[in-house]
């Protein structure tokens, strides 16, 4: 379909973006910054037409549902937050090294989901549990929750990198950096928007549940993981208002609750349970 190519293409811009993005960091040159920046706002505009196009084409086809219903649809939007999320900061911070930490994970979603020999990319008619308007909003608050948690993560990587900058201003790729400070505040930021997002998602699920199934929550193998994934992140933000922890110990549990999105995401579709079909 043609959305499907379209998507695809979109797969080597993000690359390309990153490409120039690294290419800043080494070579301290504001010009590949800049073509970076307008590779990724270009590749968000194709991506968001290839999105709903492919809404578009369901109904077309009398299928007619938003495009989140089975593991491609979901790396599709997740890689599509994570570039929003990032140009929005890009745009606020006025930095654009952020960018070749998170453009990767842009590029991974989108590689996966478009060559991945075990993904199916076809538009499908809903299962009967999925037939329901909570789909969007549990979707959507649950994908933008990880995208934030995505860009929280790149940010710590970024941290501890800084932490290896003496302040000599040999280092091109570390001088670019911003200070410890700015990325430990940033961090916070994405771990609060990650964590409110990530609550509504769980509540909506909590109700699409309870719609289809009859339960608000029956420890589905996502849902304990999801909550697991809850209080990691509960934990990083009770640590950081209570206890005073910042920089390299935030980081750190960072690290540690996007393995749990991670395997929130991916792992647990592989087990048996009422999320299962998810990695269809």
């Amino acid at each position: 379909m043609l959305n499907t190519i379209i998507l695809s293409y979109v797969t080597f811009i993000y690359f390309a973006a990153f490409m120039c993005y690294l290419l800043m960091m080494v070579m301290g040159k504001d010009l590949p910054g800049r073509v970076a920046t307008w590779l990724s706002a270009g590749g968000l505009l194709i991506h968001s037409a290839g999105i709903t196009l492919r809404w578009v084409t369901s109904h077309r086809l009398g299928i007619g549902h938003a495009p989140f219903s089975n593991l491609y649809e979901s790396l599709i939007f997740f890689g599509w937050a994570i570039m929003l999320l990032y140009l929005i900061m890009e745009w606020r911070t006025r930095n654009r090294s952020l960018g070749a930490f998170v453009t990767p994970l842009a590029f991974l979603a989108m590689a996966y989901a478009s060559y991945a020999p075990d993904i199916n990319d076809r538009i499908q008619p809903l299962i009967p549990a999925l037939k329901s308007n909570w789909l969007i909003a549990h979707v959507i608050t649950c994908f933008f929750g990880y995208a934030a948690f995505g860009l929280s993560f790149g940010l710590s990587i970024m941290y501890l990198l800084k932490r290896l900058d003496r302040g000599e201003g040999k280092n091109i790729f570390l001088r670019l950096i911003p200070g410890k400070g700015i990325l430990d505040e940033l961090n916070y930021q994405m771990v609060v928007i990650g964590f409110l997002m990530l609550t509504l998602g769980i509540i909506t699920g909590a109700v699409w549940a309870h719609s289809a199934w009859g339960s608000y929550w029956s420890w589905d193998p996502k849902e304990t993981w999801s909550l697991i994934t809850w209080f990691i992140y509960a934990s990083v933000l009770h640590s950081r208002l209570v206890r005073g922890w910042q920089g390299k110990k935030i980081a750190i549990l960072c690290f540690i609750g996007f393995s749990c999105v991670l395997f929130t995401y991916f792992g647990v579709n592989y087990l048996p349970g009422l999320h299962s079909y998810a990695k269809s």
